[in-house]
């Protein structure tokens, strides 16, 4: 499909060379918006554009970085729905579907599950949310920890082993303030999870209510109060996601949380040493998420934008997703080559859950600075 359908008539067709040349390079471009960092830009402008143009010569790429500006170039496109006027995008890399509001009912977005894609079939079912959304990148919080100092079979599998090795092993765990990153936030959340029957549906978005709610975090803090004296320092916990890599890295301590993508990435990198183990629980696994493409049903090139969305998760853009940017991929990793999946099958995610943002995210560090951590400043 043309962008916009120019061509549908030998009166558009005039118009269309009427047009500065800027306008008619259109037609054979398909606008990527990313919001991830640059290594996710990289990822697209390094691996996915160069494949998908060699195997599509007649359309082009344009990689445009949106970062914090998704909102209003969503809204743009909604606006177009339904007219003649380009919005000028065909695919989002990373987007919620159910933004903005009434967005999947007004027919914004593909529904994949209809969409014929070649690949479709061999997406992990633990990573689709939504069929308005194309799952391709993940990341979840797992446990890394030193296999010198702790054999794989003995890693803990659930939150009660894991509470167990650390009392044994005192001093040698430990995870970065809930406020300064995911993977130390999401132990956290783990232990607030475990507190309440390991049901993450129990905390929504919609269902914070001060005092109420405040003492179901209360029951996942008395929990962490428990095993605080047995973290490093004791009652020290890092700065952020990076320097608790770093002190595995530097062998200060056997076992941190870390967020899936970045400890992958410091493995192939060299800052984590090939002897770096990785372990999930299986009682409930830490929290995480995938990265969802969108694409508009108003996109001036939906043909060519539906090829792109199904190269993304062939398995050999799939594969480069582990091994360039260290995340999940969304494809089962039976479809990846057996010595990658064998390397990281630990790390396979049974399941994915979350936690909300919105007002639970300033309750729980409020929460863990004054009942856990009072020590610490902020």
């Amino acid at each position: 499909m043309n962008r916009r359908q120019f061509f549908r008539s030998t009166i558009a067709a005039a118009a269309l060379m009427a047009m500065p040349a800027a306008a008619m390079a259109d037609t054979s471009r398909i606008d990527v918006y990313i919001t991830g960092d640059s290594n996710i830009i990289n990822f697209w402008n390094n691996i996915i554009k160069p494949a998908y143009e060699k195997a599509n010569p007649e359309y082009t790429l344009n990689v445009v970085s949106a970062r914090n500006n998704i909102a209003p170039i969503v809204e743009r496109t909604l606006a177009a729905l339904g007219t003649d006027a380009d919005p000028q995008v065909d695919i989002f890399d990373e987007n919620d579907p159910n933004l903005p509001k009434g967005a999947i009912e007004k027919g914004l977005w593909v529904d994949f599950s209809k969409a014929g894609l070649a690949n479709y079939d061999k997406l992990n079912p633990v990573t689709l949310e939504t069929s308005f959304g194309l799952p391709y990148r993940g990341t979840q919080v797992v446990l890394a920890y030193d296999t010198t100092k702790l054999s794989p079979e003995n890693a803990p599998k659930t939150w009660a082993e894991l509470v167990a090795w650390m009392k044994a092993n005192p001093g040698q765990f430990t995870h970065n303030r809930p406020d300064t990153g995911g993977s130390g936030g999401n132990f956290v959340r783990r232990a607030i999870h475990e507190a309440n029957g390991r049901d993450p549906s129990l905390f929504r978005i919609d269902n914070y209510v001060a005092g109420e709610s405040d003492a179901m975090l209360a029951k996942g803090f008395e929990l962490l109060k428990e095993i605080a004296p047995y973290t490093y320092g004791p009652g020290s916990y890092t700065g952020d996601n990076m320097q608790s890599i770093q002190l595995l890295a530097q062998g200060v301590v056997t076992m941190v949380p870390v967020w899936s993508d970045m400890a992958l990435d410091a493995v192939n990198k060299g800052v984590l040493p090939e002897t770096t183990g990785f372990t999930q629980l299986t009682d409930l696994a830490f929290a995480g998420g995938f990265a969802d493409m969108t694409v508009p049903t108003n996109a001036g090139n939906l043909e060519a934008t539906m090829k792109l969305a199904d190269l993304v998760l062939s398995p050999e853009v799939q594969t480069k997703v582990v091994t360039e940017i260290g995340a999940f991929p969304a494809i089962s990793w039976d479809h990846l080559p057996k010595d990658l999946a064998a390397k990281y099958a630990a790390m396979q995610p049974a399941s994915i859950p979350t936690f909300p943002g919105g007002p639970w995210v300033s309750a729980i560090s409020d929460g863990w600075f004054r009942t856990v951590a009072p020590h610490v400043t902020r």
